[in-house]
């Protein structure tokens, strides 16, 4: 259990949190109004499915309304300026230049597409960290097997400096004396509240010509990211989390110059590239060349209006609430009995997850829904090394957002405490 935050119920608060006395001032009534699951339950599974805004709803109904009475492909000419529209505002909250985003189906199939762009040979190396999306690793795995190549693993922070983590330092040491074919970076893991250093290390890739994929699944819409200061050669990003836009739909980021230098999927299709010679076909010029043909264009347009939701209330203040309320769950948490908070780390995030010893995760979620809260539970299969370390199976993750309140946190921690009495 060498990186566990051992909290028992008398310990006091992680110093590396934010404090909850400040919490950023939102128009709450509004924004709940624009969010009917509040009314009915508590939702802290923002990590895994957020609850969609009025603004977003209406887009992918509209849509879809439409489609059924024009027709499909009629639908999507009528809309096309909207459509374009959501590209501009995926684009404006990433920081990203136009012609850059890719929509596709998640933010896993826009991580395969990427991988895909790499011409890997035997040999070559992927770089990564002990805290990967667990989809990732698989797809290394399968790399590995097919290909030939090697997996390399960078080191974390030592447990006792409480840093949490990837050490980032180390990391760039090994790209620099390494040179990987890739490295490939999860910002904020699925299974910890960990927010990992990814900056330096991207640009370390940069100046080294190294391609940097950027797993931004759970960081997009929770905390401000900014392709400029992260120098990503790729970054997959989802729709449902923290952005609270649809189910179904994801996007990927492609750097202009890896565009301009040709990088392109492995399988494009007849969005992606132009059949012009019985033996020639050409990429689309811009990040299209990584889309397929048929898309539910209901959902890019729910995205297109959860990154201008996201962007009119202002990405740092809602971060800030978020990080904020989820200090709070961990300071409240921490004084359950028999309930340890197993996040690490200097830069938290708005996940939280806690062990309860005899107790699964997926038991305890069943018990909360019962009850009106909403919860997520992670096991060890998705989180093998991270888990493997902390010496646990499962842990109950609890992720609030900004639209929750402090009284529904403390309805939920009794609610929990009620459980395991």
């Amino acid at each position: 259990m060498g990186n566990v935050r051992n909290m028992t119920p008398s310990g006091s608060p992680p110093t590396d949190t934010p404090a909850v006395t400040a919490l950023p001032t939102l128009d709450l009534e509004r924004l709940r109004a624009d969010t009917p699951g509040t009314l009915s339950r508590i939702h802290l599974n923002n990590a895994g499915a957020s609850l969609m805004p009025r603004p977003v709803l209406e887009a992918v109904q509209a849509h879809l309304t439409l489609e059924s009475e024009v027709g499909g492909y009629e639908a999507e000419d009528l809309r096309a300026d909207a459509i374009r529209r959501s590209y501009q505002a995926v684009e404006a909250l990433i920081g990203a230049p136009a012609g850059t985003v890719a929509f596709v189906e998640n933010a896993t199939v826009a991580f395969s597409q990427a991988l895909s762009a790499i011409p890997f040979r035997e040999g070559d190396t992927i770089l990564t960290t002990r805290n990967d999306y667990v989809s990732n690793h698989i797809m290394y795995l399968s790399l590995r097997d097919r290909f030939g190549i090697r997996i390399e693993v960078a080191p974390e922070h030592p447990a006792e400096t409480e840093v949490g983590g990837v050490d980032a330092a180390a990391m760039v040491e090994q790209v620099h004396r390494t040179r990987p074919r890739l490295v490939a970076m999860t910002h904020i893991p699925t299974s910890s509240g960990v927010i990992q250093e990814v900056a330096p290390v991207a640009r370390a890739c940069r100046d080294r010509g190294i391609p940097f994929l950027l797993d931004a699944c759970q960081s997009v819409g929770q905390i401000p990211v900014d392709v400029g200061q992260i120098p990503c050669t790729f970054l997959a990003a989802t729709s449902r989390k923290f952005l609270r836009g649809p189910r179904g739909c994801g996007f990927l980021y492609v750097d202009p110059g890896a565009l301009e230098a040709g990088v392109a999927p492995l399988f494009p299709d007849l969005r992606g590239s132009d059949w012009i010679e019985e033996d020639l076909a050409q990429p689309a010029p811009d990040a299209r060349r990584f889309e397929n043909w048929e898309f539910a264009w209901a959902l890019v347009l729910g995205t297109g209006a959860a990154a201008r939701y996201a962007l009119d209330l202002g990405v740092e203040t809602l971060s800030a609430r978020s990080l904020a309320l989820a200090a709070g769950l961990r300071d409240r948490l921490a004084r359950v009995p028999g309930v340890r908070v197993m996040d690490r780390g200097r830069s938290l995030a708005a996940i939280v997850t806690v062990a309860v010893e005899g107790r699964s995760g997926a038991e305890l979620v069943r018990e909360l829904r019962k009850r009106g809260v909403n919860a997520s539970a992670v096991d060890r299969h998705s989180a093998v090394m991270d888990f493997d370390d902390k010496g646990i199976e499962s842990v109950l993750r609890l992720s609030p957002h900004y639209f929750n309140t402090e009284e529904e946190l403390e309805r939920a921690v009794r609610v929990l405490a009620s459980i395991l009495a």
